[in-house]
């Protein structure tokens, strides 16, 4: 039986063959792993639009209740590596369909639990099987869609997570509002049960005769300054981009002066640009994945110095915004490619570290862009340190270009 490590074939010159990818459709798999996707950016973040409901319910605070977002936030960045190394040697396809499986269990105990650490357990649990699921399902894409059209397939399954903040969370947050909170729980656990059919009927098995990685060699791509360059890229990229958007709603209401009820449609706005800037992104980055990546970490500065700059006004702020979610994220999965090539044969570890760095981003982002909104900046404080921070991307995304330049490709794993 072979590992995953065997199975995947990195590109010797993404430029190259990004050139000559043909025009043919993606196979019907990365779509299947873009629903899942989907259902673990919904779990992600549709429980901020229910923290009153929930923090009634089981009689805590609000900020307590909060909780249940940071804890699982904290699962993805242990988790995303943890169980890459653990499940290893197990097939590509058995990992999904059990971290679909953990996925759907985690959900039904949230959804009938009544003690908080209890949630708090399942969420941790569930955050631990998303992690898992995204890391793979990333090596799997790259795999079926082959090395000329891995981007294209990353930004696919990607922006089933894009879609979750357009459709799923809005949708949850109505739902959980008009039903009960435990409502989407109930929900998400019958999806991704139907999902593991899905997983384990479309996704392929290994091939035959693969190379059998072991966890030393695995870890052995640690030793790549291209994979920790593009690892800090993933981090400064988000960091910026969503510890401004954490932020948005008072920015939007106290220096735009638009009104509340309004938010929801400009952070729609934002999710639709997220969403094609994934797909419109990891086309461009099968041709010019190095272009792609500093262009949008310039872009995403500029943008986000103009909201400084213009956040008294609403109609400029709201088409900004919408332009955020589109430049700030389209790098992305050129981002998740070059980590996987770059960790040679070690693409599941490179993979899940990736989901580490994206979230770890967002949780130190989010951290200094809070401070800063108490701060004598006030509503902009938070646009301010995105910033900079996004200005940083420039550093790791130049210094792969400049490396790449002086090394020739078949140097590289």
């Amino acid at each position: 039986m072979s590992t995953r490590g065997g199975t995947l074939h990195a590109p010797t010159d993404p430029g190259i063959e990004g050139r000559e990818r043909s025009s043919a459709r993606l196979p019907l798999v990365i779509y299947v792993l873009a629903l899942g996707t989907f259902l673990m950016g919904t779990t992600e973040f549709v429980v901020a639009g229910l923290l009153p409901e929930i923090s009634g319910d089981v009689q805590v605070s609000v900020a307590r209740a909060g909780l249940l977002i940071t804890v699982f936030a904290v699962g993805m960045i242990v988790g995303a590596p943890l169980m890459a190394m653990l499940t290893l040697r197990l097939p590509a396809r058995l990992t999904l369909v059990l971290a679909l499986g953990v996925f759907a269990a985690g959900h039904l105990v949230v959804a009938l639990g009544s003690s908080f650490a209890l949630l708090l357990a399942a969420r941790f649990l569930t955050a631990l099987a998303t992690g898992a699921f995204w890391a793979v399902a990333n090596v799997v894409a790259t795999r079926v869609a082959g090395p000329a059209a891995s981007s294209r397939a990353l930004g696919v399954v990607g922006s089933g997570a894009m879609l979750a903040n357009v459709v799923g969370v809005p949708l949850g947050t109505f739902a959980g509002q008009l039903t009960g909170w435990r409502g989407p729980f109930w929900a998400l656990a019958v999806l991704g049960a139907a999902a593991m059919g899905l997983i384990a009927r479309y996704v392929p098995r290994d091939e035959a005769g693969g190379q059998a990685v072991s966890v030393r060699s695995e870890l052995s791509a640690l030793r790549s300054g291209h994979l920790w360059w593009a690892l800090a890229a993933c981090a400064t990229t988000t960091g910026g981009v969503l510890g401004t958007y954490s932020y948005i709603a008072p920015l939007l209401t106290d220096q735009a002066g638009l009104a509340a009820g309004l938010v929801p449609l400009v952070l729609v706005g934002f999710g639709a640009g997220a969403l094609v800037g994934f797909l419109v992104g990891g086309r461009l980055g099968d041709v010019r994945p190095y272009a792609t990546t500093i262009t949008a970490a310039a872009s995403t500065t500029v943008i986000l110095l103009a909201i400084c700059l213009l956040s008294g006004y609403a109609a400029p702020t709201i088409v900004l915004v919408a332009l955020l979610g589109l430049f700030g994220l389209g790098a992305n999965p050129v981002l998740i490619s070059l980590a996987v090539r770059f960790a040679g044969r070690a693409p599941t570890l490179g993979s899940a570290l990736t989901v580490s760095a994206f979230n770890l981003g967002t949780a130190v982002g989010s951290l200094i862009a809070g401070h800063a909104l108490d701060s004598a900046l006030g509503a902009t404080g938070p646009a301010v340190v995105g910033t900079a921070v996004a200005a940083l991307t420039l550093i790791p995304t130049t210094a792969i270009v400049l490396t790449q330049r002086r090394r020739p490709a078949r140097d590289l794993p």
